[in-house]
């Protein structure tokens, strides 16, 4: 079936980088706006940024100027370049694919980042 993979979590000091991304498999109709979502424990999953087809970008106003979504439309991949990391952006992250008819979500990838 149809399956978004995660990949680019891990545990950084506060200040550092990381860079995500996730890639697509098994889905056969053409992606359209792309997304990134986290889930810190006890708290609500909450969207992080989001990228349209022709890349156009929002992002939560907790990560501005410091995350930075993008994609390879040709390759169906998306990426979340964080930098300055802190650590309240502790959580698993989830990336999210809309295609015409459908919404896919990848399982997640942890990112820690230690004070």
């Amino acid at each position: 079936q149809a399956q978004l993979v995660e990949s680019g979590g891990g545990l950084v000091q506060a200040g550092g980088s990381l860079r995500l991304s996730c890639a697509a498999s098994g889905i056969t109709s053409k992606i359209r706006t792309m997304g990134w979502y986290r889930q810190a424990p006890g708290k609500q999953r909450e969207l992080v940024a989001l990228i349209t087809t022709i890349g156009i970008t929002n992002s939560a106003d907790s990560v501005k100027g410091r995350f930075t979504i993008s994609r390879d439309n040709a390759k169906n991949l998306l990426y979340l370049q964080m930098d300055s990391l802190k650590p309240e952006d502790t959580a698993v992250y989830y990336c999210n694919y809309w295609t015409v008819d459908t919404t896919y979500w990848g399982q997640g990838t942890q990112v820690t980042v230690s004070s």
